[in-house]
């Protein structure tokens, strides 16, 4: 564990790594990965296990590269902020924690993996974790913000944001606010509730 740590905290400031995927309507960066059988296992089952770990060691080596890609509000990229040693660790405990979304096992041993990190994940990382205020009867689930146009970044609001060109169905009754995009990118004029999902609609 610790080598697969030293991997992802080299990486964080590195440049992006093909074949990683940022899917910001779904808030998630996900990442591919191969792990070749090892030939001198004594049987398949013991290849599965070491060439599984292989595999989503270079799907996390990827999600690294690509979330130290990733735009910040204020300006820059995520891997910016990864020279200071605490954000550093946060966003390397992010992706020793990427979840698997797919795993698919080759009949000769190897296996081909899929792992993602929340880019909700990636922002508290660089902010700290949510401080979830008693809000008595508790805010929307989400919260719809019209008129914002630019491209996606990471912490424009200091709470989970997907970013959509039409409301999606499952968000059709949530509150609608007004924001627009303030200096930095940051986007202005919302009261915001950390608890709350804020959809984000605009043409980027």
């Amino acid at each position: 564990m610790m080598e697969r740590m030293r991997l992802v905290l080299a990486l964080l400031l590195a440049p992006a790594v093909a074949h990683a995927d940022v899917d910001w309507a779904k808030g998630i960066v996900t990442a591919p990965g191969v792990g070749v059988a090892d030939r001198h296992a004594p049987n398949p089952a013991v290849a599965r296990g070491t060439s599984r770990r292989v595999a989503e060691d270079a799907a996390r080596a990827k999600l690294a590269g690509e979330i130290a890609a990733l735009p910040l509000a204020g300006g820059g990229k995520v891997g910016d902020k990864a020279k200071d040693a605490a954000v550093k660790a946060r966003l390397a405990a992010a992706v020793e924690h990427a979840i698997s979304i797919a795993a698919e096992p080759e009949t000769d041993g190897a296996w081909r993996v899929t792992m993602g990190v929340p880019i909700e994940a990636v922002r508290q990382a660089l902010a700290g974790p949510r401080v979830l205020a008693d809000a008595g009867d508790g805010p929307p689930a989400a919260v719809i913000v019209d008129g914002v146009g630019g491209k996606p970044a990471v912490g424009v609001v200091g709470a989970a944001t997907v970013w959509v060109t039409d409301v999606p169905a499952w968000a059709k009754d949530a509150p609608h606010v007004a924001g627009k995009r303030g200096k930095g990118g940051a986007i202005e004029g919302i009261d915001v509730q950390p608890q709350a999902l804020y959809v984000i609609v605009g043409k980027p």
